[in-house]
């Protein structure tokens, strides 16, 4: 019997997934099936990891990817961007050498093991939009 990957607290939810599965997609998923207004969420686990660094002069993020390290922390937003959800996360991890790398979170699936994740819903829904002179999504309140 296959158990459900969240469950409602007082304040929101608290997901934990299992290995192979994709973080942003589920959280997606669980913005849409709860209709959540808006969100912040943090979470760990052992997972693969592609951080990004925002390059402003090409106006798009250099990737990275790490697979099998500790998240160690990771931190964000679910917000909405033409009606669908989108996502805004942050992290830290480390491999077994424990040097620690991070930033913003690009991919995320989950490795052995599983990621818990806890929610914090809002009452009001956030959209995010297209700050030109960034040339990237800002959270507007």
């Amino acid at each position: 019997m296959n158990s459900p990957d969240h469950i409602r607290t007082p304040t929101g939810h608290l997901m934990v997934l299992r290995e192979g599965a994709d973080v942003f997609a589920a959280l997606e998923r669980l913005a849409v099936q709860e209709a959540l207004p808006s969100a912040s969420f943090t979470g760990l686990g052992f997972v693969h990891a592609t951080f990004g660094f925002w390059n402003r002069e090409t106006r798009q993020f250099d990737p990275r990817t790490f697979r099998d390290v500790e998240l160690g922390s990771m931190v964000g937003s679910i917000a909405w961007k033409e009606g669908k959800p989108s996502i805004h996360a942050h992290g830290v991890a480390a491999g077994s050498d424990f040097q620690a790398v991070g930033g913003h979170l690009l991919e995320l699936q989950v490795s052995t093991g599983s990621v818990e994740i806890t929610l914090v819903v809002h009452d009001r829904q956030l959209e995010r939009a297209l700050d030109a002179c960034l040339g990237a999504n800002v959270l507007r309140l």
